[in-house]
């Protein structure tokens, strides 16, 4: 009787370990999001470091997995499939990639390179996920709040609140990471803008004082939306950015 019970044993391990053998080794697709190249012409060549901190994002989005809710107040995922990297340190990259394709500053670098900049940027990932409660295909919806801060006082300049919703061309991963990639871009095509035109063109120094009022002031807060569907309405939600 032991015996048995000891073989028993034995097989049901052996069991468990196969599978959790096939859960690790079940293939999964990587995707990723791309970066910006492409500027307004008149955007201002400064003459200042930027560093770039990793998004903050809630615990649904610091995820590689790619996020989807069926309702307003539920997350889940795709099954086997990913980003490339957890979602904000993708998209960290593809800001830090963006300012560098503009050739328009003098130094950009994630924040944990201790570059000795000048500005440091501080984005907030509120939304990265494809929503399906406005019907399907889904509409992808990407919002980015950031404070630009002056260093090394570590005065707040600005603060913006960038979102953009484009709904997928079809109900495929492919095509719903197409809309991730649209929307992101446009996204961080307007920070990246909004932010070298924030400061002046010169690092921080008393001859380039800044007006605190201007920048303390709630009403100034640089809010942009297009695409998104107010309450039930999705009807207006584009298929393809600009």
């Amino acid at each position: 009787m032991i015996a048995r019970w000891a073989a028993c044993a034995a097989a049901a391990f052996l069991l468990a370990g196969c599978q959790l053998i096939d859960a690790a080794t079940e293939q999964t697709d990587l995707y990723a999001v791309t970066p910006k190249s492409t500027f307004a012409p008149d955007l201002p060549d400064v003459f200042w470091q930027l560093a770039v901190e990793a998004p903050v994002a809630a615990a649904s989005l610091n995820t590689g997995r790619i996020a989807l809710a069926m309702t307003p107040t539920s997350v889940d995922y795709y099954a086997k499939v990913a980003w490339t990297d957890r979602a904000p340190l993708m998209v960290q990259t593809r800001i830090v990639d963006s300012f560098e394709n503009t050739r328009k500053i003098v130094a950009v670098a994630r924040e944990s390179i201790a570059l000795r900049a000048n500005y440091l940027l501080q984005p907030d990932l509120r939304n990265f996920e494809a929503l399906y409660y406005y019907g399907q295909p889904p509409i992808v919806r990407v919002r980015i709040i950031t404070k630009l801060v002056r260093m090394p006082d570590r005065q707040i300049i600005g603060v913006a609140s960038f979102e953009r919703c484009v709904r997928a061309r079809a109900d495929k991963v492919p095509k719903v990471v197409e809309a991730f990639d649209q929307a992101l871009g446009s996204v961080i095509k307007r920070l990246v803008s909004w932010t070298l035109r924030t400061p002046p063109t010169r690092p921080p120094n008393d001859s380039t004082p800044y007006n605190i009022e201007r920048f303390r002031n709630p009403a100034n807060m640089v809010v942009e939306s297009e695409g998104c569907p107010q309450g039930n309405d999705a009807s207006m939600v584009p298929y393809t950015d600009e």
